[in-house]
């Protein structure tokens, strides 16, 4: 396929024939279709003799992006993933394939550690130099400050996909697509899936189920189930699947949380050189993935019920999965600020997080952020690579109280940062865009020492603000803080546990609610630190109490 040794790997023949064992021996002519674009839950194929070739629809062009010889193996990371295969897999030369059935391509990763090393490394190293490179079926079309098409974008970064944005007011080659296409629309925007499918405005549901990010069947059933794919949440499930129990991952939006907008973290134990939140949380989906674990998102959890098999979650689409436990790894989110209209402005101009998407709609402009907490800190710091001016607005005299000394200073050596202490955003004004759509122009500050108030020639606005947790769906005597935060171990009262008809003679171990069963770890518990890496140690050491209560229901 290339010269790069990280993005292929030859088997011997030794290893073939260990493989063998998995699958089934195919042969075929010159041109046979082996795999199609498009295909979810893909099989692995493995070039036996001859050589396969791989085709990419981009844009206007089928595209020859590498060919398979003899020992060497087609795909991506959809192969581990069961996502939407992104190329087209057809014979060259004629020869033979060996065809490893998904299940059982599944069971050889669990239980060959040597290849699964392989297979793991060189399809993960494929995806992010798809990434990299133009060779990218996905194609995204719509205005650069629509929050529909801002929107999609986002969900196919933080899922990994890679993929093309072309704006449609600009772009030609973007009006040749629709053209060719015959595709004449005033909803944006409009994803084009290699050669294949094309979806109009589609909601993220939808394109996540044509892409297989959401193949959860209605009924679904695993020993645990965690509720968010966080740090807190795939560290949970990273070590419940690799101990040998089934589990069912769940999230909102995407996995990595909050975590996964920071643009770089430079704490974390292991990265001296620092990883973005985006990275850490696709290296931690494979493994999971890897280890047998079920992900599926975007879906949100509606409803926590006790049931016969344990535990009932009920989706918001009223789909309903069974868990003999449940680990809440649904964290927190960033709060809005309390001005009136600010919605108007959420995905044109106002954002949550500072990631490339951001980076890319916001280069050489003014822009402001609010918050003083680490994640604002990195949000900061990343902008300024790319923005003319980055006002960093916080409401405490001094950030030090809450950001971490480095980052501190990252803010005071960079030249086109500007912070302004014991402020506040009191106003927002738009002004209208090119498809009749407001965007973000001017913020106004307030100095809550001196009462002044200056403005801000600012079209984006970046909040990292104090966190709500993401609790308001769990029954009411699920014990929590005033706050909203979820209670565990020793900080559940008796009468708490009462209230919850708590029914076990031991007391809540220390992640335990105050539902036996029912864990809580990572930004969501009360009293926890909100940091990353006590997020992750505390969902890997929960799966210890999760193995002695799925104990106790076996005696």
């Amino acid at each position: 396929m290339t010269e790069r040794t990280d993005i292929n790997h030859t088997f011997s023949a030794e290893d073939l024939e260990q493989l063998k064992a998995y699958g089934t021996i195919e042969s075929h002519d010159r041109g046979a279709l082996i795999q199609a674009e498009g295909t979810v839950g893909a099989d692995c194929i493995i070039t036996l003799s001859g050589h396969t070739d791989i085709i990419v629809r981009v844009g206007e062009e089928d595209r020859r992006v590498g060919w398979m010889e003899a020992g060497q193996f087609a795909g991506d990371v959809s192969i581990l993933t069961g996502q939407r295969s992104l190329a087209t897999v057809y014979m060259g030369d004629p020869g033979d394939i060996l065809r490893i059935p998904r299940e059982r391509f599944e069971r050889l990763l669990v239980e060959n550690s040597y290849f699964s090393d392989i297979f793991v490394r060189v399809l993960s190293a494929r995806r992010q130099f798809g990434i990299e490179t133009d060779n990218r079926s996905i194609i995204v079309i719509g205005p650069k400050a629509d929050r529909t098409t801002y929107a999609i974008r986002d969900q196919l970064s933080t899922h990994h996909m890679p993929y093309r944005w072309l704006d449609s007011d600009d772009d030609d080659l973007a009006k040749r697509l629709l053209d060719g296409k015959a595709i004449e629309t005033a909803e944006w925007p409009v994803v084009l899936l290699g050669g294949a499918d094309v979806l109009i405005a589609p909601s993220p549901s939808k394109l996540a189920a044509e892409l297989g990010l959401d193949l959860l069947p209605d009924g679904a059933a695993a020993d645990v189930i965690v509720v968010g794919a966080g740090p807190g949440g795939l560290a949970a499930s990273v070590y419940a699947a690799s101990e040998g129990l089934s589990v069912l991952t769940l999230d909102s939006q995407a996995p990595g949380g909050q975590a996964g907008t920071s643009s770089k973290i430079e704490n974390y134990l292991g990265f001296p050189l620092g990883v973005s939140g985006n990275e850490l949380a696709a290296r931690a989906v494979v493994q999971a993935q890897k280890f047998g674990t079920r992900i599926a998102s975007p879906v949100s959890a509606a409803k926590l019920e006790r049931s016969p098999q344990g535990f009932c979650v009920t989706l918001d689409d009223n789909r309903k999965v069974e868990g003999r436990a449940v680990v809440l790894a649904s964290g927190a989110r960033y709060r809005r600020l309390p001005i009136e209209g600010i919605e108007d402005f959420e995905g044109r101009g106002i954002y949550y997080g500072a990631t490339p998407l951001e980076a890319q709609l916001c280069g050489g402009m003014e822009v402001t952020l609010v918050g003083a907490g680490n994640s604002a800190g990195q949000g900061a710091v990343y902008l300024a690579s790319v923005a003319k001016r980055v006002n960093v607005v916080y409401r405490r005299d001094d950030i030090r109280d809450t950001m971490s000394e480095y980052l501190v200073r990252r803010l005071e050596e960079a030249p086109n940062i500007h912070l302004f202490p014991a402020s506040e955003v009191v106003e927002l004004k738009g002004a209208e865009t090119r498809n009749g759509s407001p965007h973000l122009s001017e913020i106004t500050l307030l100095n809550r020492a001196t009462g002044e108030t200056s403005q801000c020639d600012s079209p984006f606005l970046f909040l990292f603000l104090g966190a709500a947790p993401c609790s308001n769906w769990l029954p009411a005597d699920i014990a929590t803080d005033p706050r909203g935060f979820v209670l565990t171990g020793r900080d559940i009262s008796d009468d708490e546990l009462s209230v919850a008809n708590w029914d076990r003679k031991r007391a809540p171990t220390r992640f335990e609610t105050s539902w036996p069963g029912v864990y809580a770890v990572g930004d969501i518990r009360s009293g926890s630190v909100k940091r990353v890496a006590s997020s992750v140690g505390e969902g890997s050491v929960v799966v210890s109490d999760v193995h002695k209560v799925l104990a106790e229901q076996g005696e």
